[in-house]
């Protein structure tokens, strides 16, 4: 499976239709005068918010989008009709910059947004008529459309981003919170691209939270499957560092810190977000050893720590109600 959240497309609007040269000829009328009809305008390309996409699948098999052109102007006058304006739905959280100067076109959240407009429409010889110029046999071309090839990337929009080394244990915590059902399996990586599931609490309060693949380190210099990764986090509120302790998962403070270090390199934004650290799968640890563990990384970090477990339950609602209130405190902008 590949990660699918950058793709480049090229897109065009259409081009307008050109004026038409005619003269009216009737029956009684042996000098009728220029009755050209102007073209049609040609059909804008329209980037839409559709909030149900999470991904930018549809656009890596097809890479070329094309409004239709305006119709030509015909005689008696006749207008011809505009071109259809193509609509091309993106998930939010879309940022659409030009592949050519890397110049950022717009940041798709909500609504719509034209990004390429239609060719103006030529005008018939009759807009050309005038006491001196009675029989202009010339109309005006349609104006070609605007064409630009562009960079499509998804940056995810949550609330709290789960990060954590390769089988930390995000995807099954974010599967036993919410109704999200990423695949869980014993072994690194098994998360190829980022999972969102919202939570919902009893006092009907909620927040969308985001599972993003495992970090590894050299993930700032794009190693594994780095920056792609790393984008995804930079929109939440908050950060939820979740280290395992199976015996397999390793030194947990060298887990802290390798995360701490990629998101610190990657950029001065994602290492000043707030976060909370939690220990997953204590379900496999004795009462001594939890203990243990906890108070090493507090001397070591300062940083309380809770415990957890998707397999028991346990620590899952004091998890929530934590990252719930500051979820809140990030959106009232207290923290």
């Amino acid at each position: 499976m590949r990660f699918i959240d950058r793709v480049n497309i090229r897109v065009e609007s259409g081009a307008g239709g050109n004026g038409c040269v005619s003269f009216r000829r009737e029956k009684y009328v042996p000098r009728g005068g220029p009755d050209g009809g102007d073209g049609g305008r040609g059909g804008d390309v329209v980037f839409r918010v559709d909030s149900h996409l999470s991904t930018l699948i549809d656009y890596r098999y097809k890479r070329e989008y094309h409004a239709s052109d305006g119709k030509h102007g015909m005689g008696s006058r006749m207008t011809g009709r505009d071109g259809e304006t193509l609509v091309l739905d993106l998930p939010p959280g879309t940022l659409v910059t030009d592949a050519a100067t890397g110049h950022v076109v717009v940041d798709l959240t909500e609504g719509e947004y034209t990004v390429a407009r239609g060719g103006r429409a030529g005008r018939g010889n009759a807009r050309f008529a005038t006491p001196t110029r009675r029989a202009p046999r010339f109309a005006e071309e349609g104006r070609s459309g605007e064409a630009m090839d562009l960079m499509l990337e998804l940056k995810l929009i949550a609330d709290v981003g789960i990060v954590g080394l390769p089988n930390a244990g995000k995807s099954t915590l974010i599967s036993t919170i919410s109704a999200a059902r990423p695949k869980v399996a014993d072994y690194p990586f098994t998360t190829l691209v980022p999972n969102l599931g919202v939570v919902r609490m009893e006092d009907h309060r909620g927040f969308v939270v985001a599972d993003v693949p495992g970090l590894i380190e050299g993930a700032h210099e794009g190693i594994g499957l780095g920056h792609q990764f790393l984008r995804h986090v930079e929109r939440t509120s908050v950060l939820l560092h979740l280290i395992g302790m199976a015996p397999t998962d390793g030194d947990p403070m060298v887990a802290f810190q390798t995360v701490r270090h990629e998101l610190e390199a990657y950029g001065e934004k994602l290492a000043q977000k707030h976060f909370i650290v939690a220990f997953a799968k204590v379900d496999l640890l004795d009462e001594d050893s939890r203990e243990s563990a906890a108070e090493k990384f507090a001397d070591e970090t300062g940083l309380k720590v809770l415990m957890v477990s998707a397999a028991t339950g346990e620590g899952l609602k004091t998890l929530v109600g934590d990252l719930a209130e500051f979820v809140e405190r990030a959106g009232e902008k207290e923290i």
